[in-house]
């Protein structure tokens, strides 16, 4: 496997489809990549962690994560074995990521708290997505979002799910304001007094 640009087109060969009667799912894995800082920030700042590739799972690439590549210039992590699951109920959701300009995958990540897979703290993912309510959810929790394009088979194959499932809301018609309830300011039933043309007053709830 190499990095962006090297690599061939994915193609629904790639790809693990499982039969309809489940919730489809595909299988992928992460790959993250160090890289140098450029620029004026490498005043403060010698590397940095950026989302590298959403791959197609393979069975050479085990269970753990592994370095596949580190140098002077930086290093290229694997992370396999993520299941990217299609749920009904999030087809709005599929539907806007598909139909925006550029269809991706949203890889939220987060950096080791401590030590444990190299010598260094790197970066890890912890879910991907391709819903765009996901990756909402995700940056409304503060979390670090990057995404990478999904192939035009991947965008197919969600955008038919998304059309099968999707409901749009209905918008229930709004009373009109002349047949709705008065209240008072306590929220009790109001009386309305009106006169009629000799002068007298009418009572009336």
């Amino acid at each position: 496997m190499t990095g962006k640009g090297a690599k061939d087109p994915m193609t629904l060969n790639h790809w693990y489809y499982p039969p309809m009667s489940s919730r489809p799912y595909i299988d992928v894995a992460v790959v993250m990549r160090r890289e140098r800082v450029q620029g004026e920030m490498a005043k403060w700042q010698t590397w940095r962690w950026v989302l590298d590739d959403v791959t197609p799972q393979e069975e050479n690439f085990g269970h753990a994560p592994k370095c596949l590549r580190e140098g002077d210039d930086g290093a290229l992590w694997l992370f396999p074995n993520f299941k990217v699951e299609l749920f009904s109920d999030d087809a709005e959701g599929y539907l806007l990521n598909v139909t925006s300009p550029d269809p991706c995958f949203f890889v939220m990540w987060r950096m080791e708290e401590r030590i444990a897979l190299s010598d260094e703290l790197i970066a890890v993912p912890e879910r991907v997505s391709l819903s765009y309510h996901d990756a909402g959810r995700w940056l409304d929790a503060q979390e670090t979002i990057e995404q990478v394009p999904a192939s035009q088979d991947i965008v197919q194959w969600v955008r038919e799910f998304a059309n099968d499932h999707y409901t749009p809301e209905v918008k229930r018609r709004q009373r009109p304001q002349s047949f709705q309830a008065l209240t008072d300011r306590f929220g009790q039933p109001a009386k309305v007094t009106t006169g009629d043309r000799s002068g007298r007053k009418v009572d009336g709830a």
